[in-house]
């Protein structure tokens, strides 16, 4: 879990310490991840913005970004596009891989027969 160090107005801390002390949170930790995690959840935008900036800076790679902007990897790549973001081709490592062939085995093409149509070689 990453760890961050920040400041904020002395009434904003009052009320944290406030609410942990009321048992709405566990801690000023539950507090921050809890309105951050509310944020991105009524913010699609920004939290799509974020994933393309991290996308574009090559610190994720698309299934990541597509995970954090809660979409699919299409609907990723399209944002993606017309941000004016190149995409990256190959697979980042093993998960990746992975990720590709559980998602490979879900395609369907129109030219494969039914299960209960049988083939003329048989």
């Amino acid at each position: 879990m990453a760890r961050i160090t920040g400041s904020y107005p002395d009434d904003l801390d009052l009320l944290i310490e406030g609410a942990v002390e009321a048992g709405v949170f566990g801690g000023k930790s539950d507090a921050l991840r809890e309105f951050v995690r509310e944020y991105f959840e009524d913010h699609e935008n920004e939290r799509i913005a974020a994933a393309v900036a991290l996308y574009e800076r090559e610190r994720i790679t698309l299934g990541d970004a597509a995970r954090l902007a809660d979409v699919d990897r299409w609907t990723m790549r399209d944002f993606l596009r017309e941000h004016g973001v190149e995409l990256r081709l190959g697979l980042a490592d093993k998960e990746d891989a992975a990720y590709e062939a559980e998602a490979a085995t879900e395609l369907e093409f129109d030219d494969e027969p039914a299960d209960n149509e049988t083939s003329d070689s048989q």
